[in-house]
């Protein structure tokens, strides 16, 4: 199949970052924007995507169709991570991912 044959799918969204404080309190938002974080989006044997976020979280990438695993590069040192770490993308389709900051 010809390269320019192969059809990317548009991923976008939203990472955001919390909690961001010890105590959440109800009324007050307890995450902030992912602002400037690189996502690292793998498919396969596949060389790996990047994207980094804006200021205001949010990003935009065109991937090929199939099962993804995404992270964020450098890995977190604290939290659990990224959610959801495992997706599928058939269809163009927005997806928000929350960035754990491990504060408990």
């Amino acid at each position: 199949m010809h390269a320019l044959a192969v059809a990317l799918v548009l991923l976008h969204g939203v990472v955001t970052l919390g909690p961001t404080r010890p105590v959440c309190a109800d009324g007050v938002s307890c995450t902030k924007p992912a602002a400037h974080v690189e996502l690292v989006f793998r498919r396969g044997t596949s060389a790996p995507v990047r994207v980094r976020t804006d200021a205001q979280g949010r990003y935009a990438v065109r991937l090929r169709r199939g099962t993804y695993s995404v992270a964020v590069s450098p890995p977190p040192r604290i939290g659990s991570g990224l959610q959801p770490r495992t997706f599928a993308l058939r269809a163009p389709r927005r997806l928000d991912f929350r960035l754990d900051t491990g504060i408990r």
